[in-house]
């Protein structure tokens, strides 16, 4: 049975070890960073860097207290992600976060190049066959994976598979392009989207959210490039009209997201990653989007593992046994106590990306908790 260490958000006691930085100084000390990473060490620290408005992510103090850490035992980290829209706009979108070499106290890089086709074909499953692995994520030896728990309209539950599957993976390859890259989880086949003009009010949005400028409108007709989009969805996800699609399955997706974690976590040694999931600011939609909608359920706390199907088990019973907060998107659905919050919200199956990592071999769903 899996270990899971845990640490609520409550804080009983004036007094810093109550604080959620005190608590996720102790998580750190308590799983013993020395079983997994050596001095001299290079770490990269994954986390999200979110967007222009998506400020939601996991703060700068948390990745503080990751990389201090670190830094006690000898090692070297640096803070990364892969690029969601154009590599040098991404970092700067990072240090508007906060995240900074200044804030977090180590290197903050992009992991698959400013242009975001660094990267390295990787053996994967039946459904991808293979998947264009970040190269710096590929080449690095140790990796903490630190997730903000959310949900997400593709994935309805994001968390620490979701952060390796899609932030491990680059968008495309320098040579066969999306289908290489996360895009080819997100859609089927050649991946067209399909414009429905009987229903487009023409507001703009997928045009303003595309990070490559694929989308623009001529003569009120949508004009789309087919040949530099990244099929990231989001253009689909913002269209309020449901005049986009962006053709896709939901098991397939879930599947795949597995398939993708597999492939990443496949190019390190045993027992040299661990998790950190992070519930805080658990909002409906991912970090990735241009504005951050207020959380739907509570702060619960921190968890830490080294089993990442264990940990994402975990959080999602901690997800299930939370209400909804009112004055939140939950609220607006009427939703109660005893409600599948997310699946409520989503209408994806999320639970079969656990279920899918478990038979791949990537971890158990059966865990204990040991709370500090």
């Amino acid at each position: 049975m899996a270990k899971v260490y845990f640490a609520s958000a409550r804080a009983k006691k004036w007094q810093y070890d109550e604080s959620m930085p005190g608590k996720l100084e102790h998580l750190l000390k308590e799983i013993g960073l020395m079983n997994y990473f050596s001095p001299e060490e290079w770490i990269a620290v994954k986390t999200h860097f979110g967007s222009e408005g998506a400020h939601r992510i996991v703060r700068p103090v948390f990745l503080r207290k990751v990389v201090d850490a670190l830094k006690r035992i000898g090692a070297k980290p640096f803070i990364t992600d892969t690029v969601r829209i154009k590599g040098l706009d991404y970092l700067e979108i990072a240090n508007q976060n906060g995240i900074n070499h200044l804030s977090v106290g180590a290197p903050v890089v992009i992991a698959d190049g400013l242009y975001g086709n660094d990267s390295i074909m990787v053996k994967a499953g039946e459904i991808l066959g293979q998947i264009a692995v970040a190269s710096l994520v590929h080449d690095v030896p140790a990796m903490v994976v630190c997730s903000h728990v959310k949900g997400h309209i593709n994935a309805g539950y994001a968390g620490s598979l979701k952060n390796l599957a899609m932030g491990g993976v680059s968008s495309s390859h320098r040579t066969c392009g999306w289908k290489c890259g996360r895009g080819a989880m997100h859609t089927l086949g050649e991946g067209e989207l399909i414009w429905d003009s009987d229903k487009c009010e023409l507001c703009l949005q997928c045009k303003e959210v595309c990070p490559l400028d694929a989308i623009t409108f001529k003569d009120d007709e949508i004009v789309w490039n087919r040949d530099i989009c990244w099929r990231c969805g989001r253009c689909e996800r913002v269209c309020q009209n449901e005049s986009l699609t962006l053709p896709g399955d939901d098991r397939r997706f879930m599947s795949s997201l597995a398939e993708a974690a597999k492939a990443v976590i496949g190019t390190f040694e045993p027992r040299k990653i661990i998790y950190i999931n992070f519930l805080t600011e658990i909002q409906p939609e991912c970090d990735c989007m241009p504005a951050a909608d207020v959380p739907i359920i509570q702060d619960l706390g921190i968890m830490i593992s080294e089993d990442i199907v264990a940990i994402e088990q975990a959080s999602i019973d901690m997800l299930l046994k939370s209400g909804p907060l009112e004055q939140s998107l939950a609220d607006d659905r009427n939703l109660q106590k005893g409600d599948d919050i997310l699946m409520r919200l989503h209408e994806k199956p999320y639970i079969l990306q656990v279920e899918e990592a478990e038979r791949l071999g990537l971890g158990s769903r059966l865990y204990e908790i040991s709370e500090i």
